[in-house]
C-alpha cells in the first residue's frame, strides 16, 4: 500500500541514502530504522502509530516475561498467543461492523493481519528457543514489528533472521545496490504497469453478460493479476529491505512450476505458508508425524490460512478445498514429484493440474462477493 505513495517511496530513498553516509556509526542502522519507522507511522496516521507503539510494547514485555518466567510459562505462552488473535478477530469483526466501539479506527487494523503474525513468532521464539539465544533488546523488537518495508503485505520475516541481520553493520555492495534497485523496477513495473492494464480488461469482461468461456478466462486473468500484483509488491519490498541492511525473505519461487498443491504451497506466498506449517506443526506434532496427522495438520493449515485471509464463508470453504486437495495427496503418496525421475510431458501434465486446481477457487480473493458469484455463475451460462 505504502509503495504507491510517491512520498513514502520518496521517505524510504531518503532514509537508504541517510544509512550510507552513516554506514560507520556504530548501531546507528538500528536507532536510524526506528526513528524512521515511527516517524514514519506517525505522518501516515497518528493513530496507527499509536496503537503499533503500545501493541509492540505489550508484546516486548510478553517475550521478556516468557523468557525470564519460572512458573506458568506454558498458560502465558498461550495467553500471549490468544490474545493477539484476539486483537485480529477484533479488529475484523469491528471491520464487518458486527461489533461498534466509538474509538475505533479502521485504519488501525492496516498490516495487523502481517504483524500478528510476526508478534506470535516473537512469543514462539521466547518459548521454544528464548532462555538459550541473547534477549533482543526492545530496540530490535520494535523495528522487527515496524519494520516499514514489509509493514502491510509481507514477506513475513522470521524473528531469528531479523535479530541476525540487525547485528550486521549496514554493509551493501555495488553489486547488492543495482540488484536491489532492479528488483524495485520490476515489482513497480508488474503493479503500477502490468495490473492496472490487466484490471482494465478484467473490468471491461465483467461489465458484459458472463458465459462459461469468458468466466474460464477471468479466472485465469484474475489469478494471474494476484500474482502479478502481490509478486510485485514482494519484489518492491525485498528491494528496499535489503537496501536497508534487512535480508527479506523471497515470496514467489517459480510457483507455476509446482507439480503439487503441496509443493505448490511451498513456493506461492511462501513466507506465509511456511509461517503456518512450522507454527501450527510444532504444537501438534513435534515428534512423529503419522500420515493420519499429516492429514489433520494440512486441512487445520489450509482452514486456518482462510481465515487469515478474510472471515467468510468462500474463504472457509477456499481453505477445506485446498486441505482436501492437500490431504488426497498426502494419503495417494503424491505430495512430491522429482523432475529428475518422471518424463517432462508427464512433470509438466502434473504442473498444468495444480494450476488449474488453483485457479478454480482462486477468484475468492476477489473483495466483491457478488463478483465472485458471478462468475462462478457463468460457467453454468453455454453460449
Amino acid at each position: 500500500m505504502f509503495y504507491l505513495n510517491m512520498n513514502a517511496v520518496a521517505a524510504l530513498a531518503g532514509l537508504i541514502l541517510l544509512l550510507f553516509v552513516t554506514r560507520r556509526w556504530s548501531g546507528g542502522k538500528r536507532w536510524l530504522l526506528l526513528a524512521f519507522n515511527l516517524a514514519f507511522l506517525a505522518v501516515f496516521s497518528l493513530p496507527l502509530a499509536g496503537f503499533y507503539a503500545v501493541y509492540s510494547a505489550l508484546n516486548y514485555a510478553g517475550y521478556v516475561w516468557l523468557r525470564t518466567a519460572e512458573r506458568g510459562r506454558r498458560a502465558g505462552f498461550a495467553v500471549l498467543c490468544f490474545a493477539n488473535i484476539g486483537v485480529v478477530v477484533t479488529a475484523r469483526l469491528l471491520d464487518m461492523n458486527v461489533w461498534e466501539h466509538p474509538l475505533y479506527d479502521p485504519i488501525m487494523t492496516l498490516g495487523l493481519i502481517y504483524n500478528l503474525l510476526k508478534a506470535i513468532d516473537t512469543q514462539y521464539f521466547a518459548y521454544y528457543v528464548g532462555r538459550n539465544h541473547p534477549r533482543a533488546s526492545a530496540l530490535d523488537y520494535f523495528n522487527y514489528i515496524l519494520f516499514v518495508p514489509t509493514f502491510t503485505s509481507g514477506p513475513i520475516l522470521k524473528f531469528r533472521d531479523f535479530l541476525a541481520d540487525a547485528r550486521q553493520p549496514h554493509r551493501v555492495d555495488a553489486a547488492g545496490f543495482e540488484t536491489a534497485v532492479k528488483r524495485i523496477i520490476l515489482g513497480f513495473f508488474k503493479k503500477i504497469v502490468l495490473v492496472t492494464w490487466m484490471y482494465m480488461l478484467y473490468d471491461h469482461l465483467m461489465a458484459g453478460e458472463l458465459y462459461t468461456w469468458t468466466s474460464l478466462f477471468l479466472m485465469v486473468w484474475f489469478y494471474l493479476i494476484i500474482y502479478f500484483d502481490f509478486s510485485g509488491y514482494s519484489d518492491i519490498a525485498i528491494g528496499f529491505g535489503r537496501l536497508t541492511g534487512y535480508n527479506v525473505p523471497e515470496n514467489f519461487k517459480q510457483p507455476f512450476l509446482s507439480p503439487t498443491l503441496t509443493q505448490y504451497w511451498r513456493n506461492w506466498h511462501a513466507t506465509m505458508a511456511d509461517w503456518f506449517r512450522d507454527h501450527v506443526t510444532l504444537i501438534f506434532a513435534r515428534r512423529n508425524t503419522t500420515k493420519r496427522t499429516a492429514v489433520g495438520l494440512s486441512m487445520l493449515i489450509m482452514l486456518l490460512i482462510g481465515l487469515w485471509h478474510g472471515f467468510t464463508w468462500l474463504y472457509v470453504l477456499w481453505g477445506l478445498y485446498h486441505g482436501l486437495v492437500m490431504a488426497a495427496e498426502i494419503l495417494l503418496d503424491k505430495t512430491t514429484v522429482n523432475k529428475k525421475k518422471v518424463s517432462k510431458a508427464y512433470y509438466y501434465a502434473r504442473c498444468l493440474l495444480t494450476q488449474a486446481i488453483v485457479a478454480a477457487a482462486v477468484i475468492v480473493y476477489i473483495p466483491d462477493t457478488e463478483q465472485t458469484l458471478r462468475i462462478y455463475a457463468g460457467l453454468l451460462n453455454w453460449p
